[in-house]
């Protein structure tokens, strides 16, 4: 199925600005981008409460956080981690969308802000999910706990699953995986297909990578590639989104299916003309919001 008509028109509109591909940028240029494109979501919903916060990492140091509280009683929390290839993105990019799903849902939402490559590298990210992740379960007891990511942020949605199976960590009512990166290959055909090479390219892909973990045997690891986990049974249920026109389309449905295959309850669905970064760009493109329906009707349903 061809791109919708409102993607054709934003691509148009970021083409006639002239800005370079995403890997022929620097990583400031691509942050600046970034920030850029996600200020044309708008403001979110009011919140009960917004508090900003420190969340202590493994080594020591610390990295902020968000939470956004939409009533004075949530029926759960959810911990989002955001997208952006490790590399780019930030708490304040995510914020209007925290905010609907937090309204949608009336969970409090987390949104973890992560340390990012190249200045922390491959495993910096993953540990200070699993981090953000303890710290929702300590700093809001008693409520069920969902994680929920897209692109990198479900990457480390999925590891965060297999670490608080593995560890006797905080139970998970619900992973949230949108257009996970879950495998460190780049030769799958969904990355060659010209019909995907959009916003993020295989070329985008092979520039994240390089920036988060440069070794490349080290890439194959679990909490790099969760695809390559030795055993998924026992995780969480899990909600797979993917995009159609995404290099990462194949990847996100092979880890749904192998999710099913270890006996894990999955919902999965592909959005037909839909890219990359739709899910974020709430406000802006319409299947945006239509998969913040899908996932908050998910979230609902799960926690009852």
């Amino acid at each position: 199925m061809a791109l919708d008509q409102a993607t054709t028109e934003l691509l148009k509109q970021l083409a006639e600005a002239g800005s370079k591909p995403l890997h022929e940028q620097s990583v400031a240029e691509a942050r600046a981008n970034s920030a850029a494109l996600n200020e044309l979501t708008g403001e979110g919903p009011e919140m009960a409460r917004v508090t900003e916060v420190e969340i202590p990492a493994e080594d020591g140091a610390s990295f902020p956080a968000r939470v956004l509280t939409p009533s004075a009683s949530p029926r759960g929390v959810i911990v989002y981690y955001h997208g952006g290839g490790w590399v780019i993105g930030s708490i304040d990019e995510y914020d209007t969308l925290g905010r609907e799903l937090a309204a949608r849902t009336d969970c409090a939402v987390v949104l973890a802000g992560y340390r990012r490559a190249p200045e922390h590298r491959y495993p910096t990210a993953p540990r200070d999910a699993y981090a953000a992740l303890l710290w929702a379960a300590t700093a809001l007891p008693g409520l069920p706990i969902v994680v929920a990511g897209d692109s990198a942020g479900g990457n480390l949605a999925a590891v965060v699953t297999q670490r608080a199976r593995d560890e006797g960590g905080p139970a998970i009512a619900l992973q949230v995986l949108v257009y996970p990166a879950t495998d460190c290959d780049l030769d799958r055909d969904s990355y060659y297909d010209p019909e995907n090479q959009l916003l993020l390219t295989r070329d985008a892909m092979v520039w994240f990578w390089d920036h988060y973990a440069p070794d490349h045997i080290r890439r194959t690891a679990p909490d790099a590639s969760p695809l390559r986990a030795d055993d998924l049974s026992g995780l969480p249920p899990a909600l797979v989104l993917t995009a159609e026109h995404d290099v990462l389309r194949e990847e996100g449905e092979t880890y749904a299916e192998l999710l099913r295959q270890a006996g894990v309850p999955v919902e999965q669905q592909c959005f037909e003309g839909q890219m990359h970064i739709f899910f974020s760009l709430v406000n802006v493109l319409p299947a945006g919001a239509a998969a913040l329906t899908t996932v908050a009707g998910a979230v609902r349903r799960r926690l009852g």
